[in-house]
């Protein structure tokens, strides 16, 4: 078993091995552009704009900047290339359709085709294990507000509250709701079938509830023998520490594995400035140590219930990948442990993952794919990220830069 005091995350040669020179220098390009918030504010503005009215060339600079960084592509077909060219060192995938924000029963039925039709083309590919879905893929948005603010004016456990929220809809919006859970359990029993795991990704609080309590539903059907529905769990909030544990009790009473993709999370301005607007208590850590720590101890329960709990540490952060690798072998268990996932995102610390994947270590990539015009909210996001996480974008600069350096060495 490689031991964990062998993984380094400075090792730019196993990091960047996959990019060539001309790569390497616009992934340079890219991030120190990044590092700019002028400019990064200005098309976070303009690029939404422009691709609304259809500026010209707006599709083709971003497709050899930001897209070409952060996306697979715009198909599949594009996006097996990359998938391929990761699998050559041992790096999976986690495929994300990446379409966001259409509301209309005919976009919510193209939506859950569309999450099966990655579920077929992952089946075929012994790389790709996981696949992605947005519950808002497929699900009115004020829909799950309304459930969520129904759960929220009742108390009890969180099925008890779902039960509650769902009884208080009326005769029309029951029917909309079934129609939600059929095409959730579709995709997932799609998933189970063709042994391709499911990770639910999170969303804003206002509409969580509703979602965790179908996806433990989805869990307590698929899980029984094997991890195939995960929830993503945001260690930014406060009380999402107790929410693992509760699930994990749930899981338990019911037999059921708990998967659990643990992330920092996305939504923090949004958040902070919606509760601040509605005068409530902020559901954000009140900073990054609170989250640091309760990320950490959400890793160390993971490990210490890893019969129970499948696990994916799906962070930039190098301490607490590395921590997992130390866990593990405190407990005598293997850095493969099949519970026990990494993952990063497609563009981002390539030294985590790389080093990780040569450990031996079972990670991957999260790769969204689909048309520019629909992946532009996931773009921003990115950019917006770099941007304002502390020290992230210094970091990919400095390492991009180290690796430059050593090959004019060669």
């Amino acid at each position: 078993m490689s031991q964990p005091q062998t993984i380094s995350f400075d090792n730019t040669e196993v990091a960047f091995a996959y990019k060539n020179k001309k790569q390497l220098k616009k992934a340079h390009f890219l991030f120190n552009s990044m590092g700019k918030p002028w400019l990064v504010n200005f098309g976070l503005k303009i690029t939404p704009v422009a691709i609304k009215w259809h500026f010209p060339f707006t599709k083709t600079l971003i497709r050899n900047t930001i897209f070409q960084q952060f996306v697979g592509g715009e198909t599949l077909e594009e996006t097996a290339k990359v998938a391929d060219k990761l699998e050559e060192y041992k790096v999976q995938v986690i495929l994300d359709y990446g379409v966001e924000g259409k509301e209309g029963e005919d976009n919510f039925e193209h939506a859950r085709d569309e999450f099966k039709k990655v579920i077929a083309y992952a089946a075929t590919q012994a790389n790709i294990p996981f696949m992605s879905i947005k519950v808002t893929g497929f699900a009115r948005f004020g829909l799950l507000e309304k459930l969520d603010a129904a759960m929220n004016s009742s108390t009890g456990t969180l099925m008890k509250r779902y039960l509650y929220a769902v009884e208080s809809l009326g005769a029309e919006e029951k029917e909309e709701w079934h129609r939600v859970r059929l095409r959730m359990l579709h995709v997932c029993e799609a998933g189970a079938e063709k042994n391709i795991g499911v990770l639910v990704d999170a969303e804003e609080t206002w509409i969580q509830d509703p979602v965790d309590a179908l996806t433990i539903l989805m869990m307590d059907t698929f899980n029984k023998t094997k991890a195939v529905v995960y929830n993503t769990i945001q260690l930014y909030r406060h009380d999402r520490l107790q929410f693992l544990k509760d699930s994990h009790e749930a899981a338990r009473e019911r037999n059921f594995i708990l998967g659990a993709k643990l992330v920092r999370g996305a939504y923090m301005e949004k958040e902070r400035a919606r509760a601040t607007a509605m005068e409530y208590p902020s559901p954000i850590q009140p900073n990054k140590e609170s989250s640091d720590r309760d990320y950490n101890a959400a890793v160390e329960f993971a490990v210490d219930n890893i019969e129970r709990i499948a696990v994916i540490v799906a962070s930039h952060n190098e301490y607490s990948n590395l921590l997992t690798t130390q866990l593990l072998a405190k407990k005598g268990l293997s850095l493969n442990h099949v519970h026990v996932h990494f993952s990063q995102l497609y563009g981002m610390s390539d030294n985590i993952t790389f080093n990780l994947a040569g450990a031996g270590c079972h990670v991957s990539k999260y790769l969204p794919f689909g048309p520019i015009k629909d992946v532009v909210p996931y773009l921003m996001r990115r950019a917006q990220e770099n941007s304002s996480v502390a020290g992230q974008t210094g970091r990919e600069l400095g390492l991009i830069k180290k690796e430059m350096q050593r090959r004019s060495l060669k």
